[in-house]
């Protein structure tokens, strides 16, 4: 299993020369499974460069898109997926339960004169809904991918991904608290992350601010560091970086957590997720 990062931004896209390492895209992360299928994880601005990749190295896309949840965010990059428009193009949609509602409100919600020139019905691919993710887990040949609820405003789902003895688990827009809200606190997310070989986790916030921001959705590094080390994770890569950070904050994040960890004895390694950076497990 091979994981690329298109998008690594949260909120809204930041692009410039103070975020050329980390990245300026809004989430987007391709997954290339042993088999030979593609999973794309959300539809950021990060899906535009993804979709020009994918239409130079193959003579047909045939992906799934998992969508974590519909927030501006994670489908703003859909009607600009050059593949949408090709009729070679195959993609199954799952994840949250209205995605595919979601990704539809790109085009046209119903409210005003639409926000796109064209309709969804107008793209070429060949694009269908599975619907199977909210139901149980989700069987691609010899990878099987299951879902726990995000802590954040209107839902959504993280993902896990068994393959070949390996596990990758994507937890983005997810409030991680040590007390308050049971079910929703750093212990009850434990035994979905447990022993994963890879955590991608959202840390939009630092520590010291993360109490002006309750409610909005969010980690800070040292929950997601905190629910890495009970769930005995390997890799944890910090995630949905804040649109204003610069690449030198960011470096500092990094920094700071693995200083946070090694304070704890923790033996786990430790990075924040750059932009065209690939982990293979």
């Amino acid at each position: 299993m091979k994981v690329k990062f298109w998008g690594t931004r949260g909120s809204i896209a930041a692009p410039g020369r103070d975020t050329v390492v980390y990245g300026g895209n809004t989430c987007c992360v391709e997954i290339l499974l042993n088999c030979g299928e593609t999973v794309i994880i959300d539809a950021g601005s990060g899906i535009r460069p993804l979709g020009d990749h994918l239409m130079a190295t193959r003579e047909r896309v045939n992906v799934h898109l998992l969508m974590t949840h519909v927030h501006w965010d994670h489908v703003q990059g859909f009607p600009f997926f050059d593949p949408v428009f090709k009729p070679t193009t195959q993609i199954a949609i799952d994840g949250a339960p209205r995605c595919i509602k979601g990704l539809r409100a790109i085009f046209d919600s119903g409210i005003g004169d639409g926000f796109f020139p064209i309709r969804f019905e107008d793209l070429r691919a060949d694009i269908h809904y599975l619907d199977e993710l909210r139901y149980g887990p989700l069987k691609i040949q010899n990878t099987t991918i299951t879902t726990v609820p995000l802590h954040h405003p209107q839902g959504g789902f993280g993902f896990r991904f068994e393959e070949d003895g390996n596990s990758f688990v994507f937890i983005t827009d997810n409030e991680l608290t040590r007390k308050i809200w049971r079910g929703k606190r750093i212990e009850d997310f434990a035994p979905f992350c447990r022993d994963a070989d890879i955590l991608v986790h959202d840390a939009q916030f630092l520590p010291e601010d993360i109490e002006l921001y309750r409610g909005w959705g969010h980690s800070d590094y040292s929950t997601a560091l905190e629910l890495a080390l009970k769930a005995e994770v390997k890799h944890l890569v910090l995630f949905h970086h804040e649109p204003s950070r610069t690449d030198r904050d960011e470096a500092l994040i990094e920094k700071k957590c693995r200083e946070l960890a090694g304070e704890q004895g923790a033996h786990i390694k430790i990075e924040a997720a750059r932009e065209g950076s690939e982990l293979t497990l």
